[in-house]
């Protein structure tokens, strides 16, 4: 049997497994940041850069390489480029398809340092933004009735849980002459393939589910041969490698990510049937309950659950949501998500304080509003946490 013959739950362990001469069960952590050769016919050999040879750790990394292999094939991707973090992995696979002039489409609900991305550091370069509600096709119709260069988009989208209509969009943005970029995050690859819905590359923090643990930070890029062939130099001389050390801490989250994510999203289920109806508690989303406007579509594109992020508004506006958060004991207040522990964070003030009261009013944010990442705990453990916390 070779990898491609591989069923999900078997890549996750096994794929792109390197092994050194000392035969290890555990894949084994190639710290070293470059490597020596026996002549310098050998090294002159090696810097034609063929893929034959490990040649400078800002390049490629066994470890690292492992990672990449194992990703790219869980995801049905030609190509995968390990990240530093998420937000490099956002970066890089923005920025190394786009040039002064060039048009980016995205919504506006999106991770604030993603907006940052898009309006302000790749707008200081000539780039041009249009942004759209990403629930709304006509919106993105109109956007992309004129050339446009890159799609970029998240759904389920941060913090609010909108769904976008990722196979519609791809086709609307091909059209146009665009490369669809689709962040993952919430979703995981265990529960959306981007690629089979039409987008062209696909980004994570693993950082979130992938490590699973909170230990460490960590991004992926996947997308084809033809696109890997911008980012891989982009990448090479801009540095946003990731450390050996964290592709082997990401490596063995790997193995556990399918069974992690089910728990994830059968606790944030019952949390999310739970707290809908709570008289403290204005408005709850989450893409797998009925009174999602977007449920349908959710259930259409994410397949095995709707992830394990619960966002709802808390009554009394911040002062009611402070108060709730400072009462909790068993989950913790942390703007991390994806984590074995549960966590909640506060976007008007965290993750999207750089947003103005308009744009974040725009996305249904609220002085009100509380994201949670819903952990590995026992559920009624953290139903009777957020009940008292409610009050």
């Amino acid at each position: 049997m070779s990898e491609q013959d591989w069923a999900n739950e078997t890549l996750l362990i096994h794929a792109g497994r390197l092994r050194s001469q000392f035969d290890e069960t555990s894949e084994a952590i190639w710290m070293t940041s470059g490597y020596v050769y026996k002549t310098a016919e050998e090294a002159e050999s090696a810097f034609k850069n063929d893929g034959s040879r490990f040649v400078y750790s800002r390049y490629r990394n066994p470890t690292v390489d492992m990672f990449e292999r194992r990703m790219a094939l869980y995801e049905g991707a030609e190509r995968a480029f390990a990240t530093s973090s998420g937000m490099a992995a956002v970066y890089a696979a923005l920025a190394a398809g786009l040039k002064a002039g060039d048009r980016i489409v995205a919504p506006h609900a999106l991770f604030g340092s993603c907006l940052y991305i898009i309006n302000d550091i790749l707008g200081r370069f000539g780039v041009q933004a249009t942004l759209v509600d990403g629930t709304d096709l006509a919106q993105w119709r109109e956007a992309l009735s004129r050339p446009a260069n890159i799609v970029f988009l998240e759904s389920p989208a941060n913090p609010m849980l909108d769904i976008v209509d990722i196979r519609e969009v791809a086709k609307l943005a091909h059209a146009a002459g665009a490369l669809v970029v689709v962040d993952n995050v919430f979703a995981t690859p265990v529960l959306q393939k981007p690629l089979q819905l039409g987008a062209d590359v696909v980004v994570y923090s693993a950082t979130k589910h992938i490590d699973g643990q909170g230990r460490c930070l960590g991004g992926v890029i996947l997308c084809s041969n033809a696109y890997g062939e911008k980012v891989a130099p982009f990448l090479r001389h801009t540095g946003p490698s990731l450390s050996p050390f964290n592709a082997w801490v990401l490596l063995k989250g790997l193995e556990t990510l399918e069974l992690r994510v089910a728990r994830h999203v059968e606790n944030a289920a019952k949390l999310a049937a739970a707290l809908e109806h709570h008289p403290k508690i204005e408005r709850l989303s989450y893409p797998g309950l009925k009174s999602h406007p977007q449920h349908a579509l959710a259930a259409a594109q994410m397949k095995g659950g709707f992830g394990n992020l619960i966002a709802f508004n808390i009554k009394g506006g911040k002062d009611g949501a402070f108060a709730a958060l400072n009462r909790l004991q068993l989950i913790a207040i942390s703007n991390n998500l994806g984590d074995a522990k549960s966590l909640i964070t506060h976007p008007a003030t965290t993750t999207h304080q750089r947003l103005t009261d308009a744009e974040r009013a725009r996305v249904g944010i609220t002085d009100g509003t509380v994201r949670l990442s819903v952990g590995l705990e026992n559920a009624d453990d953290l139903l009777k946490d957020l009940t008292n916390a409610l009050g």
